[in-house]
């Protein structure tokens, strides 16, 4: 099913929806939207505390011709293993996460690269229910970029704060149970 502006879309229509770049159609496609997004950070000592206890940025080229695999995105293996090694976890601790999903296939490699599953696994990973609520490593809880909108620039600050609302508990249906680390 797929939610977009109230309309829920079943198997078929987004099946059949107008293809983009095969095998890529428009419903595997996340809107490009208009936003913003502003944090506000707080010493507030009466909240429940969110902790950033690792953080890196990696780079690659955008010329995708002199990429060493068009599968796979090297900045986000080096990032994330830079800030799983800062924070003193490994992936199998994290308990829920917001990858970019511009498109489907963007989500798949996110979780390859990431180290949810093994190159290659990431549809039969999906398939497997685990990244869903209740699976053991929700992913995308927020709907992801394609049922939220993709407002460029304000994207990042929509999952971190989905993150930030998961840690918390208090997301109501969406909340993941025991989500300590994101």
């Amino acid at each position: 099913m797929l939610l977009r502006k109230n309309v829920c879309y079943g198997p078929e229509k987004v099946l059949q929806s107008s293809q983009i770049s095969s095998p890529i159609t428009l419903f595997d496609s996340s809107p490009i939207t208009d936003g913003a997004a502003a944090v506000v950070l707080s010493a507030d000592k009466t909240s429940r505390g969110v902790y950033i206890t690792g953080s890196a940025v990696a780079c690659d080229t955008i010329d995708l011709s002199q990429r060493e695999s068009l599968t796979e995105l090297k900045a986000t293996q080096i990032a994330s293993k830079k800030a799983l090694e800062q924070a003193g976890v490994t992936i199998k601790d994290i308990k829920v996460a917001e990858v970019h999903d511009c498109f489907t296939i963007a989500e798949i490699m996110a979780m390859e690269d990431l180290g949810f599953c093994p190159a290659g696994a990431g549809g039969k990973f999906v398939e497997s229910r685990a990244t869903r609520l209740g699976g053991i490593c929700p992913i995308n809880t927020s709907g992801g970029l394609k049922a939220c909108g993709h407002p460029v620039g304000a994207t990042g600050v929509k999952q971190i704060v989905e993150i930030t609302q998961q840690l918390r508990g208090n997301c109501g249906s969406r909340q993941v149970k025991n989500a300590n680390i994101g």
